[in-house]
């Protein structure tokens, strides 16, 4: 939990009387590789802080899953569409590498909210924080090269993406793991 309360001391500059409120209301949860966090139909009801692991959004595919986002350690993750509207989701939230979460819940959240004056200001920079995560990634989409989403994911987080295996990485960008193979190879 110190991890957890070192960023919002240095992102919000937290009270103490605030942090007692809203770390009362965490609890941490631990995932082993491959451990679903979130299944399809299942309604996201947490907001989380990954204090360590890297995790994947996917739409699960007969042929090929379809990997479109990944969370790591330090960064708030949740299905958040699911979340707010509190409805089912139409993605999996899986963990690549044993992951620990400290989570909120949806009615947690609200109380908060409610109860301290930093509430708002803290959900309102996480939901930023997914916000600009996923522009980002609808523009890099658009507007790059796969050998420039591949490069700027490895960019990003070089010393944990080596933990992601190659064919997640080759869904996410766009490419086939053939045609990832080709640009690493062309890259180094």
């Amino acid at each position: 939990m110190e991890e957890i309360y070192k960023y919002y001391k240095e992102h919000f500059n937290i009270s103490e009387s605030d942090w007692k409120i809203f770390s009362s209301k965490l609890s941490r949860q631990q995932f082993p590789k491959k451990g679903k966090i979130l299944k399809v139909g299942q309604t996201e009801n947490y907001l989380s802080f990954i204090e360590r692991g890297i995790v994947r959004f996917y739409l699960p595919n007969e042929n090929s899953d379809l990997t479109f986002s990944f969370a790591f350690g330090g960064s708030f993750v949740s299905a958040y569409d699911s979340f707010l509207t509190q409805t089912p989701s139409h993605y999996i939230v899986e963990a690549i590498t044993p992951t620990v979460l400290w989570r909120l819940t949806y009615d947690d959240l609200q109380t908060v909210y409610e109860q301290s004056e930093i509430g708002n200001l803290i959900g309102r920079k996480a939901s930023e924080e997914l916000f600009l995560k996923k522009s980002k990634r609808e523009l890099s989409l658009l507007n790059e090269s796969a050998e420039e989403r591949y490069l700027n994911l490895f960019t990003e987080r070089p010393e944990l993406i080596r933990q992601i295996p190659l064919k997640f990485i080759a869904s996410y960008i766009g490419i086939t793991p053939q045609a990832l193979s080709r640009i690493r190879k062309r890259i180094s």
